[in-house]
């Protein structure tokens, strides 16, 4: 098993198979709310779900509304279990927060580097512990 270590950003545990990008996501505009597939034209995520998935990323990009559509993706049960990104901003902790998504960020080894797409993750948020099952 690898652990990882970082802080807590939103509370909760979550597990779930990860969705790695190396590319920073947008929500608003950029993920479907009603499916939870990427529809960004070009991102390398393009036409994946993140539906039920620990999803991994660098960080937001775009408008403040990406936070509602975490939301909305929640309500719609599209949602990611859990959030992990490089060094988290304003966006994304609002729509984690509203959604009840467990986040976490700033981990001891690189997130996108050390988890690979499919890896089975269990999301320990409250401890600010990423556990990669092995």
């Amino acid at each position: 098993m690898i652990r990882l270590r970082g802080r807590k950003v939103v509370g909760g545990v979550a597990e779930g198979m990860a969705v790695v990008s190396r590319e920073p996501i947008s929500f608003f505009g950029g993920v479907d709310p009603k499916s939870g597939k990427i529809i960004e034209k070009g991102h390398t995520l393009e036409g994946v779900s993140v539906a039920g998935r620990v999803l991994i990323f660098p960080h937001g990009k775009g408008s403040t509304v990406g936070s509602y559509v975490l939301y909305a993706m929640a309500k719609n049960k599209v949602a990611p279990v859990a959030v992990i990104n490089v060094n988290t901003e304003p966006i994304i902790v609002v729509g984690c927060c509203l959604a009840g998504i467990p986040l976490v960020d700033k981990l001891d080894k690189d997130p996108i580097r050390s988890i690979k797409n499919g890896d089975a993750v269990r999301v320990l948020a409250d401890k600010g512990l990423v556990e990669v099952i092995v």
